[in-house]
């Protein structure tokens, strides 16, 4: 079935529709960046953007090409230290919503950003935690975007970088970590939310157009889905305007879309 949309403009359509208005959201450059900015455009314009840099309230016109990006700091409403984004935005428990990207995930939420394959002689070397393990622990909740494909979901970690829940169940709460963790998870196929007791991931929405045999071959571990799965409502004509107007602006202005 042709759709009038890609699977990626699903995905961050779909990710944006998390973000409230008025709440804090320290949000990572790439996938995350995309579907904040989106969202601060369509329905949530004082959503305050935090970004690791130190920025606080930014409003960028185009997709930034890191958390180094000048068009964050000019467009604040501050900037302060990296340690104090950390210590006293982070720390104290002041930050509503992470909203995180990543290379692996397991099927409780774990997630990885440091090697694939063996530590100490990886076939890749990816990015590294950055502020990730951080904000994981301390935000109220996290928000996880990533595409749907089997060497990204897997069975076990190459490396665990940033905790989830553990080996599920009340391990988040016993290791004393004060954020809820994350509550969902967004790919290009569905939504995943975590099972309350059990906290393994299951499919709770499925975008238009994907088959749950889709996301079961593309899931490295036996997926299960919910008792009453959703259908994902399709992309609104102002939301897909929307962000692909956001894309072009950035692609005249850097060469292509920021972390796509």
């Amino acid at each position: 079935m042709s759709l009038p949309w890609t699977p990626e403009e699903m995905m961050a359509i779909a990710a944006a529709r998390l973000l409230p208005d008025g709440r804090t959201c320290f949000v990572g450059i790439g996938l995350p960046g995309t579907a904040a900015n989106l969202a601060r455009r369509l329905h949530a314009p004082d959503l305050v953007l935090i970004y690791e840099s130190g920025p606080i309230g930014a409003r960028p016109p185009v997709l930034p090409l890191s958390i180094g990006d000048g068009d964050l700091a000019r467009t604040a409403d501050t900037v302060v230290p990296t340690h104090e984004i950390f210590r006293y935005w982070l720390q104290n428990g002041r930050i509503d919503i992470g909203f995180l990207g990543t290379a692996q995930i397991d099927r409780f939420a774990n997630l990885n950003t440091t090697v694939i394959g063996d530590y100490r002689s990886p076939r890749v070397r990816l990015p590294g935690a950055g502020g990730a393990p951080e904000i994981a622990a301390h935000a109220g909740e996290t928000l996880v975007i990533l595409r749907h494909r089997r060497r990204a979901f897997v069975a076990r970690l190459d490396f665990v970088t940033t905790v989830g829940y553990l080996d599920g169940g009340d391990a988040r709460e016993r290791l004393g970590l004060r954020g809820r963790g994350p509550t969902r998870i967004v790919t290009d196929l569905c939504i995943l939310e975590p099972e309350p007791e059990s906290r393994e991931l299951v499919v709770t929405s499925v975008h238009p157009g994907v088959a749950r045999e889709d996301i079961e071959a593309n899931t490295g571990w036996p997926v299960r889905f919910a008792p009453a799965v959703t259908t994902t409502p399709e992309p609104r004509p102002e939301e897909l305007e929307a962000l692909r107007e956001l894309r072009a602006r950035t692609e005249a202005a850097h060469g292509r879309p920021s972390g796509e």
